[in-house]
């Protein structure tokens, strides 16, 4: 099975995606993403998919992700049970750390880390217990205390004991060849332009064929059209704006994603949550407020 592109939203004025997610969540499915992905449990347990690897997760469990690296955590909760928070999650691009390395001579020793993360990197209890807490406060930081914290994580996973490296590098070189196919190539275009108004005739461009061939294909590669893959895309990313940007006014992030209208834009996130937009981001301040007071 293809694994879903995950369009990961980071905020104007930052560098990287710091935030959490309860479960079941949109995000929980076979997927990958181009950014680097740092991501710990803070409950339930279950199996969890990296590449090739399958292995059992608990609370606690810490794991660094490199580019394009499928992924997934599926946790054993009740029919209907919905967990507040189940995972907590750090984003960044590569543009951002490489940025970086060229800048700071002492980021030096993290090349060998983010090498291995590109087949996924498991940590011990130890380096498990000492990031939560930073990651829970750099979730809530703003300005150079993000970066304070991020560094101080990394440092902490660049020198981690017992770490271990989990797809093999077999399945990393396959995924390779696939990222490089023109329809994942005009996929990732569409993503990396959300909001803009790209036509059909301008992906089927990229990838050498014609318009009704790249429908076709297009169809049969997402399992749906165009039209509504974007909008789904657009959705999702307006629903990480509503959580991780609880000040945002809905109306901003409907034009920030794409839409050219509100009532558009409300139309179609009632169709796919069913429920408005300020309705979904009441609903998880509410869930959240009821884990703070647990």
């Amino acid at each position: 099975m293809q694994p879903d592109l995950e369009l990961v939203h980071i905020r104007k004025g930052e560098s990287f995606a710091a935030w959490k997610h309860g479960y079941p969540f949109r995000t929980v499915r076979w997927h990958y993403h181009p950014e680097y992905e740092i991501h710990q449990v803070v409950a339930t347990s279950g199996k969890f998919y990296i590449g090739d690897h399958v292995g059992e997760f608990a609370p606690g469990q810490l794991i660094m992700t490199g580019p394009n690296l499928p992924q997934n955590w599926i946790s054993d909760i009740r029919p209907g049970e919905i967990v507040p928070q189940r995972t907590q999650v750090i984003q960044f691009p590569e543009s951002f750390i490489d940025g970086a390395l060229a800048t700071f001579p002492e980021l030096d020793a993290a090349r060998h880390l983010l090498d291995r993360s590109r087949r996924g990197v498991l940590f011990g209890d130890d380096t498990a217990q000492a990031v939560r807490p930073l990651i829970r406060r750099l979730i809530d930081a703003r300005g150079t205390r993000r970066l304070g914290l991020f560094f101080e994580i990394l440092d902490l996973m660049v020198n981690a004991p017992q770490a271990q490296t989990l797809a093999s590098l077999s399945f990393v070189l396959d995924l390779e060849k696939a990222e490089e196919s023109d329809m994942n190539r005009a996929i990732a275009h569409l993503r990396d332009n959300l909001n803009e108004p790209l036509s059909e005739a301008e992906l089927a461009e990229l990838t050498g064929q014609s318009q009704s061939a790249f429908s076709r294909s297009f169809k049969r590669h997402t399992g749906t059209t165009l039209v509504r893959y974007r909008n789904q895309l657009r959705i999702d990313l307006a629903c990480h704006m509503l959580l991780s940007d609880p000040d945002t006014k809905v109306a901003d992030i409907c034009f920030e994603v794409g839409f050219s209208n509100l009532s558009n834009f409300n139309r179609h996130f009632l169709k796919l949550k069913n429920m408005s937009p300020s309705e979904f981001r009441a609903t998880f301040a509410a869930n959240n407020t009821v884990r703070m007071a647990s």
